[in-house]
């Protein structure tokens, strides 16, 4: 996630909506007092500006590291919250860090996605590392490990924390759009970066799903799905 001081606008990173290439891009706007969380180290080197920087920082609700991690010296993980801002921020601890002042007036801003599709991306991306790749009725046999937290992270009590909401199927059109009505006055692109690997992108989302599945994400999603009028 990205605080700018300099512009000031937020930008809370939602998961599976491209906010790794949103970060990159954004990285170029930004001045040397803004906050920028760590991502991948590979996919460090897409960014077009500033590196992480300002993240760290002590808060009253910051947690703390774990004291088994100290003593196993375990290296400290870049979107835990014991580091202070981290990249999957809620905007309720996005307000909490920044400031009512400053959460009051700068213009915040996020993204999400069709959640039948952005489901999909999940269970791939969750599930890249396994051999051979479980089921994707298997994956979603746990609500715990399947479900994205998405809305949950831009709004605060169930009503709408961003002034913002992009669609991903609209991506570099709703982050410009969303720069202009910050008053930025600068179009950025994005690149292509953090990408699923073994992804067959010639296959549509939809043959993932059995008719019990698509049920399960119309009724997990519920809330995301009524506030951007998406369908299967």
């Amino acid at each position: 996630m990205i605080v700018s001081h300099k512009h000031k606008f937020i930008f809370i990173k939602t998961k599976k909506t491209a906010g790794t290439a949103i970060e990159a891009a954004l990285s170029e706007l930004c001045g040397p007092a803004d906050v920028i969380t760590p991502f991948r180290e590979e996919s460090e080197q897409d960014r077009k500006g500033l590196h992480p920087q300002n993240y760290r920082i002590e808060h009253p609700l910051k947690p703390k590291r774990s004291f088994l991690r100290k003593l196993l010296m375990r290296p400290e993980r870049y979107y835990h919250q014991s580091v202070g801002f981290y990249e999957h921020m809620p905007a309720w601890r996005v307000r909490a860090y920044v400031g009512e002042e400053a959460w009051r007036s700068y213009f915040k801003f996020a993204f999400d996605r069709n959640p039948w599709e952005r489901q999909v991306s999940w269970y791939l991306y969750k599930t890249k590392g396994k051999r051979p790749r479980p089921s994707f009725e298997r994956f979603m046999a746990s609500r715990r490990r399947a479900y994205v937290d998405n809305y949950q992270l831009y709004t605060i009590e169930g009503a709408l924390a961003v002034d913002f909401l992009g669609r991903y199927e609209k991506l570099e059109e709703d982050l410009n759009a969303a720069l202009e009505r910050a008053g930025v006055g600068r179009r950025v692109s994005i690149p292509h970066t953090n990408v699923t690997p073994n992804k067959d992108e010639s296959r549509d989302y939809r043959s993932y799903y059995s008719p019990e599945m698509r049920a399960r994400v119309a009724e997990w999603y519920q809330p995301e799905i009524a506030l951007l009028g998406y369908g299967y």
